[in-house]
């Protein structure tokens, strides 16, 4: 039922996990484990899972978009000015 929660929060609207953590009043590392189970499910629905990668704020660093918890430090620059991954669902109407 949470993935199905997950899956409405997420769609065409890009959110961050300590975003959706907020939402749901959860902890984000909770919610990182359901929405990595999300991305892996969603590649065989019609829905498609697009993530903006955290991005360091002062350099300009991207991030893999892989990583979906926001980093503590640029690895460039070494500042902590870095805004967090988004992750947004992009499909069909239910």
């Amino acid at each position: 039922m949470f993935r199905k929660d997950l899956l409405e929060l997420l769609r065409d609207t890009p959110r961050s996990i300590a975003d959706i953590a907020r939402l749901l009043e959860l902890e984000p590392k909770d919610v990182e484990d359901d929405l990595r189970h999300l991305i892996r499910s969603v590649k065989h629905t019609g829905y498609r899972v697009s993530v903006t990668p955290a991005e360091c704020r002062h350099c300009g660093f991207r991030f893999h978009a892989d990583k979906l918890n926001k980093p503590g430090k640029c690895p460039h620059c070494h500042e902590t000015w870095i805004s967090p991954p988004l992750v947004r669902i992009e499909g069909p109407a239910p």
